[in-house]
Formats: C-alpha cells, sequence, structure tokens
C-alpha cells in the first residue's frame, strides 16, 4: 500500500505538462539516435547531460529526459538490427538471428512491430516490478559475489554454444575468437599489454562500434554484392502487417523473457547483453521446431522484451543503492551527482520526487514509446525498398561514420575494414558470429571476477564453487553442455530396447 501511494506521489510530478514534454522529447530523440548504426545512448546522454544542466533543469526532470532517451534509444535500435542486420548496441545482437530473416522474407513492419510491443511488455511489466521489489532485490543482487559472476557467465558461454545448432564446434570457436579480441589491448589487472604487435592504436583494445559494424554491416554489404554478382540475393518486399494470433502465441516468451531479463538486470555490470542472450537460447529449447534463426516471431520477441527489460531493471541498483547496472546508469549516476544527490535506500525517502518522479515516468514513457513507434513500423520497412545501389553505400557511409565519431581514430576505419572482410569469410565457413560478439562483450566481466576471485582465496579455484547460487550456476552450465551429447545416444538406448522387447 506503501509503495501505490508513493507511486501516486510519482505520477504527480511526471505528469506535469513540463515533464511530460521533456519524457517526449527524450523519447523521440532516443527513438532516432538508437537507429543509427554505433551511436548508442551513452553517447547521447553524455552530449545532453551539460545541455540539461546549463538550462538549470530540476533535477527530477533532466532525469526524466535523460531516462526517456535511456530505454527510447531501445526501441529505436530494433530499427537498424532488424531492417539492416546491423546491431548498434550489444543487447541488440540477438535481434538479428530472426529479425533480419523477417524482414527479407516481406515482414519488416510485422517484425519492428512485434519488437515494439514485446519491448512495451518487457519495459512496463518490469516497472511493475521495479516498483514493489527495488530495494530489496537490488540488495539481493549486491549479495553477489565475483564467484558467482564468474559461473553466470559460464553459464552464459554454455547457452551461447548451443545456438549453432549441429555446428558446436565452430560456436564454440566463434567464442574463443570473441573472448581473444576482447583481450587485445592492456590488462587492466597487471598493466601488460596483449596482442597489440607493437600497434599504439591497439592499446586500448578494440572498440565496440568498431567489431560490430565489421561483423555486420560490412560482411553484410560484401555478402549482398557477391549476390548481386551471381543473381543469388534475397528481394525486400513490402512490409506485411502484424497478425493478432502471432501477437498471443507469442506472450508466453514475451513472459519468460521479462523474468530473465528482470533478474539479468538488477545485477550489477551484467546488463542487456546477457539478458538477451539468456532469453534467446532459453525460449529457443522451450519452442524451438527448427524454425529459430529463420523468421520466428518468438525468437524476434523473446531477446527485445527481455534487452528492455534489462534496461528498465538496471535503474534498481543505481536507485536503491548507488550501484550502476551498465553503462548507461552509469552516466545517469553520474548526472544525479551532478546535482549533488546521492542515490540510496534513503532516496525513496528523503527525495520521493526524484525516486518516484522516475519510477513513475517509465510508465508514461513506455506507452508514448509504443504511440510513436508503432503507426511508423510501415514507413520503416519501406527503406527496405530502397534500390542497392543507394541503401547499401548510404548505409556504409553512416557505419564508418558512427566508427569514427565514436573512436576519433582513422585506425578503427581501416580495422573495421579488416574485421569485414574476416566476417565474410566466417560467414561462408558457416561459423556463426553472434556468439563471437557476445563472448567479446561477456570477456571484461568474466575476466576482472575471476582475477577477483582468486585474489580473495590466494589462488584457490575452490572459491568458485562454494556458494549455493554458484553451485547452481555451474550444474546448468554442465547440463547445457552435456545434455546435447548424452540426449541422442538415451534416444538410441530406448528405441534399441523397445524394438528389442517387440521382437
Amino acid at each position: 500500500m506503501e509503495a501505490l501511494t508513493s507511486l501516486a506521489y510519482g505520477f504527480s510530478v511526471a505528469a506535469t505538462p513540463f515533464n511530460l514534454m521533456l519524457a517526449l522529447v527524450g523519447a523521440a530523440l532516443g527513438t532516432a539516435i538508437g537507429a543509427l548504426p554505433g551511436i548508442g545512448p551513452i553517447n547521447a546522454i553524455v552530449l545532453l547531460l551539460p545541455f540539461c544542466f546549463s538550462l538549470n533543469l530540476p533535477p527530477e526532470s533532466a532525469l526524466i529526459m535523460l531516462a526517456g532517451l535511456y530505454y527510447g534509444s531501445g526501441y529505436g535500435g530494433r530499427i537498424s538490427s532488424i531492417l539492416l542486420n546491423i546491431p548498434g548496441d550489444p543487447g541488440l545482437a540477438m535481434t538479428t538471428i530472426d529479425g533480419y530473416p523477417l524482414a527479407q522474407q516481406g515482414r519488416g513492419a510485422a517484425a519492428l512491430a512485434i519488437s515494439g510491443i514485446g519491448s512495451f511488455i518487457g519495459g512496463t511489466l518490469t516497472v511493475v516490478l521495479l516498483t514493489f521489489l527495488a530495494v530489496p532485490l537490488a540488495r539481493l543482487a549486491v549479495s553477489f559475489g565475483p564467484s558467482e559472476y564468474v559461473a553466470l557467465m559460464v553459464m552464459s558461454f554454455a547457452l551461447l554454444s548451443t545456438m549453432g545448432g549441429g555446428r558446436m564446434a565452430k560456436t564454440w570457436a566463434a567464442i574463443a575468437v570473441g573472448l581473444l579480441l576482447a583481450m587485445v589491448g592492456i590488462d587492466g589487472g597487471s598493466g601488460v599489454e596483449r596482442f597489440t604487435f607493437g600497434s599504439l592504436e591497439l592499446l586500448g583494445g578494440i572498440d565496440f562500434t568498431t567489431l560490430t559494424i565489421g561483423l555486420f554491416a560490412v560482411s553484410e554489404i560484401l555478402v549482398v554484392v557477391e549476390g548481386l554478382r551471381t543473381g543469388k540475393v534475397a528481394e525486400f518486399s513490402g512490409g506485411e502487417r502484424l497478425r493478432t494470433p502471432e501477437v498471443i502465441r507469442c506472450l508466453p516468451a514475451m513472459l519468460r523473457s521479462t523474468g530473465i531479463g528482470f533478474f539479468a538486470g538488477i545485477l550489477p555490470g551484467t546488463g542487456a547483453a546477457v539478458a538477451s542472450a539468456l532469453a534467446y537460447t532459453a525460449e529457443k529449447r522451450i519452442s524451438d521446431r527448427g524454425t529459430f534463426g529463420k523468421g520466428d516471431m518468438r525468437g524476434l520477441a523473446a531477446p527485445e522484451t527481455a534487452d528492455n527489460a534489462a534496461q528498465t531493471a538496471s535503474m534498481v541498483p543505481m536507485l536503491a543503492l548507488g550501484i550502476p547496472g551498465s553503462g548507461t546508469t552509469a552516466v545517469l549516476l553520474g548526472a544525479l551527482l551532478l546535482y549533488s544527490i546521492t542515490p540510496g535506500p534513503l532516496l525513496f525517502t528523503q527525495r520521493p520526487e526524484i525516486a518516484w518522479g522516475l519510477i513513475a515516468s517509465m510508465y508514461i514513457g513506455n506507452v508514448m514509446l509504443l504511440v510513436l513507434n508503432l503507426p511508423l513500423v510501415g514507413l520503416f520497412a519501406r527503406l527496405l525498398l530502397v534500390p542497392y545501389w543507394i541503401l547499401f553505400p548510404a548505409i556504409l557511409a553512416l557505419s564508418y561514420a558512427g566508427v569514427y565519431a565514436a573512436t576519433n581514430s582513422a585506425f578503427e576505419l581501416v580495422l573495421t575494414t579488416i574485421i569485414g572482410v574476416i566476417a565474410y569469410g566466417m560467414r561462408k565457413l558457416e561459423v556463426p558470429l553472434i556468439p563471437l560478439l557476445i563472448a567479446f562483450v561477456l570477456e571484461r566481466l568474466l575476466e576482472d571476477n575471476l582475477r577477483r576471485a582468486l585474489s580473495l582465496s590466494d589462488g584457490s579455484p575452490v572459491i568458485l564453487f562454494t556458494s549455493p547460487f554458484a553451485i547452481v550456476f555451474w550444474l546448468l552450465a554442465a547440463l547445457v553442455v552435456l545434455l546435447p551429447l548424452i540426449a541422442p545416444r538415451f534416444r538410441a538406448r530406448v528405441r534399441d530396447l523397445s524394438e528389442g522387447e517387440e521382437s
């Protein structure tokens, strides 16, 4: 009851005309920025934060607009992921697996619609959970130590290995390549250079934007050029609308993915990349009948719902404990500190207009984004009707502009091209690229927590298996890896026994 009273007060703050206008501006800007390949919400918030401060906006108003920009970019990012096969954010990598095949089948508008509905459901249900469970769940999340995080990351890699279907060896090879690429640069623990080959430009590591544009944008254009030359290229058609039975069929996947996204989001440092990977692989285990990866609506709804749920849930540790749950919430935390506001459990009682006003604005912002985006899905889908000779040079130019804007380095443009050519070769060899990208994103979290755990135990690996949560994660990882190896033999054994009894 107390939570409902506080939420009502939050709506009295968020529903003022001025704050409603700021939420709308943030949501619209976030959608537009998220649609640009290589430009994520962090860059947008960093640019807009001094603007908010210079206008002397009240802290609750500034945070409402920045939060609208944050989750609005999640909606916008699906446009390039689905229509162009270019994920602009780690959490959107899984969206391309079934989203882009749907666009190739002439169902780009339907794919955008189901992703918008999934994002709305995931975001709204997570805000409801955030309203009632923010403080206790944040305290539980902080109880996770380095051993739990190591086990969670291992379980994530185990789930990733199932994405290649019968090509498990190639999938593990892709994961290994992603881990190696993430190690390029200066080791954060020892300061030692790793895999830089004497290059000063590689001391800072490989930028995520560089890797993403190379893996997907450049390699996709090479594949299309090859298809045009040989006459084997998919022709996009108009945007076929989403049907009601398809939405109903996706609802169970959306509900399951909301729970996964909320759990991953409240863990500081995991975020949308882990959430969408876990949601997709879990849904593939539950619902796949050979259609996932070929344009299954459930394969698109699951990661999109989990992504938005995790984005929203990452506000929990930031508001309740002052611990950012992701890179973007770290910037939002900086915005609070800029206004001399200290987040934590007392924030909900001492500054309710900020904590509860922000939570109430998320309810409003999700509705705004759904109303803004659903009528425009047909317009977005018509992007695919632009002739190839105009569309793909424009995509390539925009992609390279995004790389240069993110890194300010001409060397990164060359590196993007090299990665694109290598990715093209991997696609010809049928080596999946998504596990590579997710492994690249998760490597730093795995490495940092493994080093921290071993430091606490004086180098003894036993600490990785002492926590109940860690043991559960390890057992689940082992089950995911071993089950595909054991199940065929078990089924063959049962079949032989049944045939013997019949004879």
